[in-house]
């Protein structure tokens, strides 16, 4: 019957929901009973629901003023990849600590040796015993410093061509031979880190997915880091109160900090109209039309976010639309930060208190490139939409048919 999953929702948060529950306590319960996470398998903390009924769900958290699970890359991109890949005792001992925050994760996939080309990556996983030995050096990894686990991809084979010699570890980050160093960025901002790993060590059952099968299970957290989410629950409902929201709040806050440079990433176009108001930019008819050119493409960016949501609510998965969103955002930044700067004139160079916006459209400049990079750079995902979904030709490679030994890089054979 049609919202009978919201009404049940609704039924057990008026049971349950105590907003001076210890938060994790409150957590567990959400584990217990499914409701935190509805589309998760049944014994699996979830309740087996589609995405449509998972959406009556988080409307009856908001409704209630609940708080729903913890927010972060463990839920958006651990969490989907462990349910689609790892083996069952896997999936249990790892997803209950995601879902109630215990445990944070990261991502270790990117290479200083490397760039884009995430399959050719060096860091190396050697089997001894019971364990994987790791070694090698990761880049641009946020909340390295906070996380228990790190989503690793090392290097397991060099005889075999290098798609096909990766596999995808539940690394432990808390012990000896793991070094994190922040990465100072030219906004002022230090949200990444470098991690060194020196003779670091992994369970064998930590593998998700088959051993040298990783990049398949890399592509499940690629399409949901380019996609559009999976959360739907907001960890702190808006208007809230009582311990249980206070103490999300505070992990919210500590977690989003990382992030509070994002919005200029994207260019701010909110700000875009505003700013030629106040500038009385919006009087020149040329910048008039480069706002108003902004302006349509958020409002088709947002429109094709809905409709990609749509297939997921009719229970498809992630694939390359992911990559068509991440084009039009940062086209959209990319536009925007150039409109900002024009009206804005030599002072967008300036930063502080009096400088434009308290420093914003300074920050928007230097933050903006950033955006065409991280998850994949532009030219990977022009390249993910040629082949997947206009049907064109492979771009002509060499390297993807030979033992990755014998391919020519500027690091170390394993």
């Amino acid at each position: 019957m049609e919202g009978e999953a919201g009404a049940q929702a609704r039924m057990w948060l008026e049971q349950n929901w105590d907003p001076d529950r210890p938060l994790l306590e409150w957590r567990g319960m959400l584990a217990d009973s499914g409701w935190g996470c509805p589309t998760w398998p049944v014994g699996l903390y979830g309740r087996g629901l589609s995405a449509g009924d998972a959406a009556l769900v988080a409307s009856a958290f908001t409704e209630v003023g609940a708080v729903g699970p913890a927010a972060g890359s463990g839920m958006g991109l651990a969490a989907p990849t462990i349910l689609e890949h790892a083996a069952p005792e896997l999936q249990r001992r790892l997803l209950r600590p995601i879902l109630t925050g215990e445990e944070k994760w990261c991502q270790l996939f990117s290479e200083p040796g490397n760039g884009s080309d995430l399959a050719g990556l060096t860091t190396t996983a050697v089997r001894d015993g019971d364990e994987w030995v790791v070694n090698g050096q990761k880049v641009w990894t946020t909340g390295a410093r906070h996380a228990a686990f790190g989503m690793l991809l090392a290097r397991t084979d060099w005889d075999v061509p290098k798609h096909w010699g990766i596999t995808y570890f539940a690394f432990p980050m808390d012990q000896p031979g793991v070094e994190v160093r922040p990465l100072r960025q030219m906004n002022g901002h230090a949200s990444f880190n470098e991690v060194f790993l020196t003779d670091a060590r992994v369970p064998a059952g930590n593998v998700i997915g088959a051993v040298n099968g990783g990049w398949a299970v890399a592509l499940t957290t690629l399409a949901h880091e380019r996609g559009l989410g999976i959360q739907r629950l907001a960890p702190v409902p808006a208007g809230s109160a009582g311990r249980t929201v206070a103490e999300a709040a505070e992990e919210a806050s500590e977690y989003f900090r990382t992030y509070v440079w994002y919005p200029q990433r994207a260019g701010r176009p909110d700000l875009v109209r505003p700013q030629a108001q106040s500038t009385g930019a919006g009087a020149d008819p040329v910048r008039r039309q480069a706002v108003a050119d902004i302006e349509i493409r958020e409002r088709t960016a947002r429109w094709n976010v809905e409709r990609a949501r749509a297939a997921r609510a009719r229970g498809g998965q992630p694939g390359p639309e992911g990559s068509l969103a991440k084009l039009t955002g940062t086209d959209i930044a990319r536009r925007s930060a150039a409109v900002h700067a024009a009206m804005a004139g030599p002072s967008a160079m300036l930063s502080g208190p009096d400088s434009p916006r308290d420093g914003i459209i300074a920050e928007i400049i230097v933050s903006v490139p950033a955006g065409s990079i991280a998850g994949g750079t532009d030219e990977i995902q022009h390249n993910i939409l040629a082949e997947r979904m206009l049907g064109l030709p492979k771009e002509p490679v060499v390297d993807t048919d030979v033992p990755f030994r014998s391919v020519r890089t500027n690091v170390a054979r394993g």
